[in-house]
């Protein structure tokens, strides 16, 4: 109980949704309104929950006029079962949501017309945040499928060209059938104000995963993915390699034959102690 109140303590409205609840009372529309509400609210603190119960590192929850963000201190460290859970622990709570509106029409405290406007609510966000556009949740899914396999800077890049795509296809969805929804188009322009920013911070993440690893502050990687460099291959382009959810031996080859093994700590101990991101893997040899 008390890590639930810790989590509400964690709950900000945006002043632009105060603006709109205004509106709301004035239109007469309130009751709408708070449906909406209730439902982005559930929605987010089913993400906040299960990421307690991990013992994530919980900033904010933020209520939006047009949806909600929870967000986390974690930058990809975390064990991918993890974030699997709680990525699809907000899409979880539409389904006991159905279940919870159909007992309040059974027992009348919901008309029909407001029970299938709330069903129509409740589907209409959980369809939207499986779109496969980040920082939607089938963003956040898209990201940790591409993690399984590719390393987290080329996952990261291919998440915001699938976004793109998907919004764009999106966007032209909107034209054919609803070119006068505003609020459609204000969620889009939100959406690519998003992936413009996460893609304009790819480095920054980047560089914030490599050094959450230096400081150990992560999960126990008991995956090991042995990475085979040649020893004129550069720092960076090594670092670059590196994988979500493992740790990576690095082999260094000469002429095709193992000639050393550095551990990635040293990798990394050589980038945010010494400076040597630019080096030759050879050069670390030496050091060590």
């Amino acid at each position: 109980m008390n890590k639930l109140f810790e989590l509400l303590k964690q709950v900000n409205v945006h002043p632009l949704l105060w603006l709109v609840i205004a509106l709301a009372v004035l239109t007469a529309r309130f009751l709408e309104l708070s449906m909406l509400l209730i439902i982005i609210f559930i929605h987010e603190l089913g993400h906040a929950v299960a990421a307690s119960v991990f013992s994530w590192r919980i900033k904010k929850i933020t209520l939006l006029p047009f949806g909600g963000v929870a967000e986390m201190d974690e930058h990809g460290n975390r064990p991918l079962f993890e974030e699997a859970i709680v990525i699809l622990a907000g899409p979880f709570q539409h389904i006991w949501l159905i279940g919870g509106a159909f007992c309040f029409y059974e027992l009348s405290w919901l008309s029909p017309e407001h029970y299938k406007l709330f069903l129509s609510y409740n589907m209409m966000v959980l369809l939207f945040n499986l779109l496969p556009i980040w920082p939607l949740d089938g963003g956040k899914l898209v990201f940790l499928l591409l993690s399984y396999y590719k390393s987290f800077p080329i996952a990261h890049r291919m998440t915001i060209l699938v976004s793109l795509v998907c919004m764009v296809l999106f966007a032209g969805f909107t034209i054919v059938l609803m070119p006068n929804n505003l609020n459609v188009w204000i969620i889009l322009a939100f959406l690519l104000f998003s992936l413009y920013h996460e893609w304009k911070q790819h480095r920054f993440i980047f560089m914030r995963f490599l050094l959450e690893r230096y400081y150990g502050k992560r999960s126990d990687l008991r995956v090991l993915r042995p990475l085979k460099v040649a020893e004129d291959e550069l720092v960076v382009h090594v670092l670059e390699r590196f994988c979500r959810g493992c740790k990576h031996p690095i082999i260094i080859e000469e002429n095709g034959k193992e000639k050393a093994i550095l551990d990635e700590n040293e990798i990394l101990h050589a980038v945010f102690a010494e400076k040597l991101l630019t080096a030759k893997i050879r050069d670390l040899l030496y050091t060590y």
